[in-house]
């Protein structure tokens, strides 16, 4: 497996307990909304190691954009989980990385 499909399937866990409602919100404010700079930093990371890998990006690029906008109540919430779920299905697909190991 290769390393950007394995921060697929962390990204796309952390997106999924931040999509919890209230416990997500309350996680994030109570770290002054650190969490989404720290979830944004990854999915850049993600999504470079994703580029190298010759993988699919739509959930990398889909947690940056809920990075930036997850400051918004419910709107953030609806995107955690939507993000989660694009991550989480990209992690599940060979890459050109894993076909050439498997």
């Amino acid at each position: 497996m290769s390393t950007s499909r394995i921060l697929k399937w962390i990204t796309g866990g952390l997106e999924a307990f931040l999509a919890i409602p209230f416990l997500g919100g309350a996680f994030i404010i109570s770290l002054f909304w650190t969490p989404l700079l720290v979830m944004l930093i990854l999915h850049i990371i993600t999504l470079v190691l994703t580029n190298k890998d010759g993988g699919k990006t739509a959930g990398s690029i889909l947690g940056i954009i809920t990075s930036c906008i997850g400051w918004i109540p419910i709107v953030g919430m609806i995107m955690h989980a939507i993000s989660a779920i694009f991550l989480m299905i990209n992690a599940s697909q060979l890459d050109e990385a894993s076909n050439s190991i498997d």
